[in-house]
């Protein structure tokens, strides 16, 4: 039993200081090619079976020739052992270099295409990673080229809106300066007019600002959505007298909400001025709020025609108008953009679907408990 000990911590001192300096090798090329780590990882192994194999054959006094015998034998092992595990370590470096070439296409042309050679686990892990970003960054980069479009079309549609009323102020305040107004009360009126439309351009600029940086401050209170309705019909009135339009509120039940009153206040001025400008004269809009199965469900619903099938997903999108039969005279496409910034805000979604002769518009907001 002693001899046994003995011979075991011989070739485990072999072994073990075999492994201390294949660990120290690799600290220092620890920054070096995967090569030059596998040929360590096998030579540490290989050198130290050898080292533990002479280790005890020395301790165990063998004559000259039965040693020499055991040094033959085992060195022949260990150089064809350290061969042949440096040809198996070639295909794994080979996998690893189509890997890093697929990640540099990647890198140069945005899709990543994996290697058809099978490769380890590890490797086919890195694999699949790289595919699963590849497709994410795919999506990012189509989400960004959206929201340039959506940025340039506003840019122009801003300048165009701007450029009108700022037009019209400086006539006619050249024709006031100038004293050549027929009637300076109506022009006052009409700068007045021109100014409120830009103060109103420049708020909704604002409020969107603040909802893309992600700075809209809610201040949230329990209230009654029959009396956040009622509040925003009397305010809608006056301009659905002026086209024309019915206003309905008759389908509102008084169910408790917890809202940020002044911005859910803007949500439904904003779809009701939308449903309003839309619907011909004679036409009805009509409010409904009440219980649905993912919570509140207000609804505006307009006599519009409908909307294209190719515009309802880009309906909630900053500078959207639709088509020309729908753009309104003023506006500059900010409100329904507004409109699913502040519901998002409030835990909620904004959707649009057609109906027969029109569409509606729905906000489902988190129930609040009774």
């Amino acid at each position: 039993m002693r001899d046994t000990l003995l011979i075991a911590l011989y070739a485990f001192a072999g072994a073990a200081a075999t492994g201390l300096l294949g660990a120290a090798a690799l600290r220092l090329l620890r920054r070096r090619s995967l090569t030059a780590s596998l040929t360590v990882v096998a030579a540490v192994g290989v050198v130290a079976m050898l080292a533990g194999t002479l280790a005890v054959a020395w301790a165990m006094f063998l004559s000259s020739h039965d040693l020499s015998v055991v040094t033959t034998v085992v060195a022949m092992a260990a150089a064809v052992s350290l061969a042949t595990a440096l040809v198996l370590g070639r295909w794994v470096v080979a996998r690893s270099r189509e890997l890093a070439l697929a990640a540099r296409s990647f890198g140069e042309h945005g899709d990543f295409a994996a290697p058809e050679v099978p490769a380890t686990a590890e490797l086919a892990a890195v694999s699949r990673e790289l595919a699963a970003t590849s497709a994410k960054l795919a999506e990012s980069r189509e989400r960004e080229r959206a929201l340039e479009t959506s940025r340039r079309e506003l840019v122009a549609w801003i300048s165009h809106d701007l450029r009108t009323p700022l037009a019209g102020l400086r006539a006619m305040s050249e024709a006031l300066e100038d004293g050549v107004a027929a009637d300076p009360d109506r022009y006052l009126k009409q700068i007045r007019a021109e100014v409120e439309r830009l103060n109103d351009m420049v708020g909704d600029l604002f409020e969107l600002s603040r909802i893309h940086a992600g700075t809209l401050s809610l201040s949230p209170s329990r209230m009654s959505l029959y009396d956040l309705v009622g509040d925003a019909l009397a305010g809608a009135d006056p301009l659905a007298r002026e086209h024309g339009v019915r206003l309905v509120g008759d389908r509102v039940e008084p169910v408790p909400v917890e809202v940020d009153g002044k911005e859910m206040s803007r949500v439904l001025g904003n779809l009701l001025v939308n449903a309003i400008r839309r619907t011909p004269p004679d036409g009805t809009v009509a409010v409904a709020a009440e219980r649905g199965p993912d919570g509140v469900v207000l609804s505006v619903t307009d006599g519009c025609g409908g909307i294209p099938e190719d515009d309802l997903p880009r309906v909630f999108d900053t500078g959207w108008r639709g088509s020309h039969a729908r753009t309104p005279p003023a506006g500059a496409g900010l409100g329904l953009a507004i409109v699913r910034g502040i519901v998002e805000a409030h835990q909620g979604t904004a959707t649009v679907h057609n109906i027969p002769g029109g569409c509606r518009f729905e906000v489902v907001l988190p129930t609040t408990a009774s």
